[in-house]
């Protein structure tokens, strides 16, 4: 590669805020590019043309010279060789050069070779690529690039070139190519815009300002008073680069390099730091430095014990006959399994703990190391692999935290292991309410005053030292994101050590993107402890407690509340489904535990809860493909959650732009889906059909706001086709064209992009979307007036006639305990009623027609559910075992024409309790 520092120039700053990403626009510039030079290189074409596709081509290679400076392919010099050609008219050259870097980009060869581009075929220099193929392992070496900081001399910058080039050996396992950037936000936006980049190498000093802008940066950069960088030293700049650095990207390794005496400076920066150098005095260090950070991220110690493992000879005198596949090579009749799966998924099949291997109940090798990797990636302090789904790691987090009797904050509509969990803990449940979306039959997610309200409830009761954990969604199914640090802080300003359980099934792929990971449990939990460590924040806590220590309960609710740095504890649980949105076999999911208390008062009880849901027979597939999963998020995780990000765009802005599709399709944006009190930044939606995307404003609502929408979940709404979301999930969707969701309600359905999302598959979704809507076209004009009626009335049904979603009602006083204390508390014992339905005696059978229940109702009998009724959608429970059915629940259950419904049979109505067994309860 060649250089590509240039001084800083006084001129006009680029704005690189643009398209959905720097990645597509590079693309798609290339290609624009491509198609103009190709043009161009016609033998028969007009003068006036001609001028047009300069000027084109001009402004392209003008752009992407910018863009470029970023990557290390290609090099500047390729820019030289470019223009070069574009001077002289070579149109001929141009166009063949210009095909060959999209090529090269687009198909990722230079990955694979050094690409000289002044040379006159594609495949030369067979010398340099052979140092990018590893043939021992006969496969080509991981390709990564390393940045460097550094304004020194374009010599300077050419030795570092070479001296490292120089040392790639055969035994090397991967191999890399530098670039190098002269300012510190050039930095920063070099490794937002460039994937490629694992490794940051910060030199002597360095400017600030970059002669490009990017305003996602602009929330980083505005900690920094200018004048005071300016006169900083040196040793101090590069230090702060770093924290900015592990800030946006926390997997890159960061090396410094310095001319101060590293003695002095080494015990402040080597928490951001993998090694100092002083006056980059061995090259051979730092690339053995870089290749062994790399290792680190690389290795995967599950994955590669079993796959040693596999190609041992053994011999099996164990449990499983399929192990080694014995079973299967020996039948005459099962022959095709092993002909669809291979060989070796049943070479790595066994019992066995030993023999390289590990045990998931007792992990102390392989297992072991690879949970510290992933808490190590996931920014942990704990992390634990768990192979039968999050339902499961819900019900350990649970039991190893809650005694029976705790009381416990709960949305209602989360997931059912939730509900269940409780059951078996004995917990007492306080079921917090979310603010519903009547329009579109789902509901949101629960507000910050309502989990206030109930803890101040508590606080006043005399019972907040009976509050144990406060359970929350994160995302919601539908991309509801919270303000993770807002919930944390005003809560633990209430009760300093309240214990948070984050469920993240969702959103595991989220701490691998700058703007989605500060919405993160694991990295709330970091900041937030860092923050209250610190003497800053002790002085502003004390200014704070002396202008709130007079406010009424009622003014609380609305302040924002700080918590007392002395008392709070930071105790924070997520987990996370790793295979619905990251890289792993089914059911295999993560808990991530960052609780300063956990080893002295949660490891054993944690312990026992995990022996007491896992298997002791654990799916190594899955333990492995966790492993393996857990490799690529810390080596392209960013890239790909970025591109995932990109593609859900791509898709929104296709269905708002075509005329066809947005007269009977929109995605709901934050106006639809987040009320505007919880929206002070007042920002209503990230994308305009007219401006394009606002990426500022994205950064700006996911910066202050309450709740703001994950992009890569899109609502589709039905209302204006007249196609219920199931019919349309069924009978068009997969039925058709083969298209697979996940989640429906009465008038949407939801789609997801994940890490695995490509550009056909958005193509394709876009073309059986216009499909679809032309033939509700085509229904319309064939349709006659008593057709176009019924039309109508689906249209109005789906868009007007929505019955409003039910609020939880209450528990029966017989399962309320806290309904017995003189100030009264909501919470409600479900362990007890949902034991109590086991004996059939005690329950009886109620249909939900208005009729019955007005028979129930007069004879003064208060209706309580015996058991959990969980219509799909919206997926949640609507009863939950000992809670009255209020008119709204029936209702809602009335209005429902959904075919699904746990806990619910037609023919037989509602299980509840009889009032004999509800007073044997209270009179028990």
């Amino acid at each position: 590669m060649s250089d590509k520092v240039e001084p800083v120039a006084k001129k006009a700053r680029t704005n690189l805020d643009f398209y959905h990403s720097p990645t597509q626009l590079r693309f798609d510039t290339w290609h624009r590019l491509e198609e103009y030079t190709s043009r161009l290189n016609r033998k028969q074409i007009r003068k006036a043309d001609v001028a047009s596709l300069r000027k084109k081509a001009e402004a392209a290679i003008g752009l992407l010279q910018t863009i470029e400076n970023y990557s290390a392919f290609p090099s500047s010099d390729d820019f030289k060789l470019l223009w070069q050609l574009y001077e002289q008219q070579d149109y001929e050259l141009l166009a063949r050069i210009v095909a060959r870097i999209v090529r090269a980009l687009t198909g990722g060869t230079y990955r694979t070779r050094q690409i000289n581009l002044r040379a006159p075929t594609e495949f030369d220099k067979k010398d340099e690529a052979s140092q990018y193929f590893d043939e021992e392992s006969n496969q080509q070496r991981p390709y990564f690039e390393v940045l460097f900081v550094d304004e020194n001399s374009q010599e300077d910058v050419n030795h570092i070139r070479t001296s490292l080039r120089n040392l790639r050996r055969p035994e090397d396992q991967f191999v890399y190519d530098i670039v190098v950037v002269p300012s510190l936000e050039d930095a920063l936006i070099a490794v937002l815009f460039n994937y490629n980049i694992q490794v940051a190498v910060i030199r002597y000093g360095f400017p600030l300002r970059s002669v490009n802008h990017l305003e996602i940066l602009q929330r980083y950069l505005a900690r920094i008073n200018e004048s005071d960088y300016e006169d900083a030293l040196d040793t101090e700049r590069g230090p702060f680069l770093g924290s900015l650095l592990a800030e946006l990207r926390p997997e890159l390794d960061l090396y410094l390099v310095t001319d101060a005496a590293v003695e002095d400076i080494a015990g402040n920066v080597t928490q951001k730091f993998s090694r100092i150098f002083y006056q980059q005095e061995d090259y051979l260090d730092l690339h053995l430095n870089i290749l062994r950070g790399i290792t680190q991220r690389y290795q995967t110690p599950f994955f590669t014990a079993l796959r040693k493992y596999s190609r041992q000879p053994t011999g099996v005198f164990h449990a499983m006959p399929i192990s080694r596949g014995k079973s299967i090579t020996k039948s005459h009749w099962i022959k095709d399994m092993v002909q669809f799966y291979g060989t070796n998924i049943f070479l790595a099949e066994t019992s066995a703990t030993s023999g390289g291997l590990d045990s998931l109940l007792q992990p102390h090798g392989p297992i072991k190391k690879a949970q510290q990797l992933a808490s190590r990636a996931f920014g942990s302090k704990k992390t634990y692999f768990v192979t039968n789904g999050t339902s499961t790691a819900n019900k350990i987090v649970v039991q190893a935290l809650v005694k029976p009797t705790d009381i416990i904050l709960v949305d209602r509509d989360c997931h059912k292991s939730h509900h269940y969990g409780m059951v078996l803990a004995g917990a007492h449940v306080c079921y917090l309410d979310s603010y519903p979306l009547n329009e579109y039959s789902m509901y949101g997610a629960v507000p910050l005053h309502e989990i206030k309200r109930n803890l101040q409830m508590y606080k006043n009761s005399g019972q907040l030292h009976k509050v144990k954990m406060l359970l929350l969604t994160n995302c919601t199914f539908d991309g509801v994101v919270y303000n993770v640090e807002r919930v944390m802080e005003e809560c633990l300003a209430i009760k300093p050590d309240l214990i948070f359980l984050w469920d993240e099934a969702w959103f595991a792929f989220a701490g691998f993107t700058p703007t989605y990971r500060r919405r993160t449990a694991m990295a709330t939990a970091r900041r937030l402890q860092a923050r209250y460590r610190s003497t800053e924040y002790a002085v502003k806590y004390e200014a704070y407690k002396k202008r709130t220590s007079k406010l009424s309960d009622e003014a609380l609710i609305t302040e924002r509340l700080m918590p007392d740095p002395a008392l709070v504890r930071i105790r924070t649980y997520a987990t996370q489904s790793t295979h619905k949105s990251l890289t792993s076999l089914r059911q295999g999911s993560m808990i991530h535990v960052y609780d300063q208390d956990f080893s002295h008062k949660v490891q054993e009880p944690f312990n026992d809860a995990f022996l007491t849901h896992t298997s002791t027979s654990p799916n190594y597939q899955i333990l492995a493909s966790l492993d393996i999963g857990r490799r690529q998020v810390e080596l392209e995780g960013f890239e790909m959650v970025q591109k995932q990000i990109e593609l859900a765009m791509v898709i929104r802005e296709s269905v708002a732009s075509h005329p066809l599709l947005s007269r009977y399709f929109r995605f709901l944006s934050a106006d639809d889906m987040i009320p505007e009190d919880y929206r002070p930044s007042g920002i209503s939606s990230y994308f305009d059909p007219e401006t394009g995307w606002r990426n500022n404003s994205m950064e700006e609502a996911w910066a202050v706001d309450d709740f703001v929408i994950d992009l890569s979940r899109l609502t589709l709404y039905l209302g204006k086709t007249g196609i219920d979301g199931d019919t349309f999930k069924n009978s068009y969707l997969m039925d058709k064209y083969g298209i697979q969701i996940n989640k429906t309600s009465r008038n949407t359905v939801l789609f997801m992009t994940n890490i695995g999302t490509t550009r056909s598959s958005v193509a394709f979704l876009i073309e059986v979307l216009v499909k679809i809507a032309t033939e509700l076209d085509q229904q319309r004009e064939d349709a006659g007036r008593v057709e176009r009626r019924i039309i109508d009335k689906h249209i109005k049904s789906l868009s007007v006639d929505l019955p409003p979603l039910p609020d939880f009602s209450y528990f029966h006083h017989a399962f309320c305990p806290g309904s017995a204390q003189s100030t009264a508390t909501p919470e409600g014992d479900i362990r007890k009623a949902f034991f109590l339905a086991y004996d059939i005696e005690n329950c009886d059978y109620v249909t939900i027609g208005k009729a019955s229940i007005a028979r129930a109702k007069k004879s003064g009998r208060e209706l309580v559910s015996a058991t959990f009724v969980t219509p799909y959608p919206p997926g949640f429970p609507i009863l939950v075992p000992g809670q009255v059915i209020s008119e709204e629940i029936l209702a809602f259950m009335r209005a429902l024409d959904v075919k699904e419904i746990h806990g619910y049979e037609p023919e037989f109505g509602l299980q509840v309790f009889t009032e004999k067994a509800l007073g044997g309860v209270v009179d028990g």
